[in-house]
């Protein structure tokens, strides 16, 4: 069950990721981050009242509220109007709680991928906090992107591949995922010449409409 509501989180990061490119409208966007949120705690509820007090069952199905809050926040607060600077402050809290999932899964589980999984949303709810909770709005853009592709890469893949039977040899998996990270090294001088070349293209257009 907790696989096919991962399956769901890709989806919304995909989709909240788009929407802060521009390419998705806020009010419908809100709907979907409700879909996946109330998933996000139907999903944890269930999985620990079937574990049988089993601690270990109960931990790893805790960390899914984190998520599943975030996105009933977001999706009420875009509905309603709402300033972010909530959703902000809880994405650090959300952080900071992914780091200590991220070392439980490292050393409890010794589940691998996802020790750098939870680490890859450690670093994403940060950029949410810097976004949302202090208004860093030039980093608009690369938190677009970030999001949208960590939605595929901790989400809809990891999910794809847990369904199907194919979740194997994951030291390597764990690897390739922290390998991969460097590609939110790379994205980010890029997204920062994409907002430069923006900028001259609308003061370029700015200085021709006053020109005539």
């Amino acid at each position: 069950m907790g696989n096919v509501g991962l399956l769901f989180v890709g989806a919304v990061l995909f989709i909240n990721g788009l929407l802060l490119l521009g390419k998705v409208d806020a009010r419908s966007g809100a709907v979907f981050n409700l879909f996946v949120g109330a998933l996000q705690v139907l999903t944890p509820t269930y999985l620990i009242f079937t574990a049988d007090g089993d601690p270990n069952k109960i931990l790893a199905a805790s960390g899914i509220y984190l998520f599943g809050f975030t996105y009933l926040y977001v999706g009420i607060g875009l509905l309603a109007g709402l300033d972010s600077t909530g959703v902000g402050y809880y994405s650090l809290f959300v952080a900071i709680a992914a780091i200590g999932y991220s070392f439980v899964n490292f050393r409890l589980f010794k589940d691998y991928p996802f020790g750098v999984i939870w680490l890859y949303w450690a670093f994403l709810w940060l950029l949410f906090f810097l976004l949302l909770g202090l208004k860093m709005t030039s980093l608009t853009t690369y938190v677009g992107w970030v999001t949208a592709i960590q939605g595929w890469v901790t989400g809809v893949i990891p999910a794809g591949l847990l369904l199907s039977g194919y979740w194997k040899h994951t030291t390597e998996i764990a690897i390739a995922l922290g390998v991969f990270a460097l590609v939110f090294v790379v994205l980010w001088p890029l997204t920062r010449k994409s907002r430069q070349a923006t900028r001259a293209a609308s003061a370029a257009e700015s200085a021709g409409s006053a020109a005539s």
